[in-house]
């Protein structure tokens, strides 16, 4: 399945505006490999949402990150869920894809992928390896938006992984 949900514009930390189009799908097969960028999660232990603050930002947002050299987009969502909030991934699922335009035309489209995961606590969070995330919180889903709020396709993006959740 793959499914054009809404587009939005976006003003960046920068000042630049960026249009972002969603796509709901189950599978990024038919994404180039090096068009993908970064991968977050509507990732879940015990019922809850896990979100992560970043300190630099003063922002809280799901837990995810950078595509680094030689990794598939799955080892990514493993490896920065591990960093960011010591869990481990038991399962997870594609919820859709964010095709992030820069309106300046300065750099290619890319793809930001959203996944659906099931956690399990290794420990206790002591810090993120880069730095950038400094502190976890288990939320109950329907109070996301008391964090952070990604307009329409943060809606459907929480939504959907709340939906997958529940099966």
């Amino acid at each position: 399945m793959e499914k054009f949900i809404v587009s939005e514009k976006y003003l960046g930390n920068a000042g630049v505006e960026y249009i972002f189009e969603y796509y709901e799908c189950d599978s990024f097969s038919h994404l180039s490999q090096e068009k993908i960028k970064q991968c977050y999660a509507v990732a879940f232990y015990k019922g809850k949402i896990v979100i992560v603050h970043n300190e630099e930002q003063d922002t809280w947002g799901l837990v995810g990150g950078s595509v680094e050299e030689g990794e598939d987009p799955n080892e990514t969502l493993v490896r920065e869920i591990k960093e960011e909030s010591n869990m481990k991934v038991i399962d997870f699922k594609a919820i859709g894809c964010q095709k992030v335009i820069d309106t300046r035309g300065i750099q290619e489209p890319f793809y930001q992928l959203r996944y659906f995961a099931n956690l399990e606590k290794i420990g206790e969070f002591k810090n993120d390896p880069d730095g950038s995330v400094d502190k976890i919180l288990l939320i109950n889903p329907k109070d996301y938006k008391k964090y952070f709020d990604w307009g329409e396709i943060g809606e459907k993006i929480i939504d959907r992984g709340i939906e997958l959740n529940k099966k």
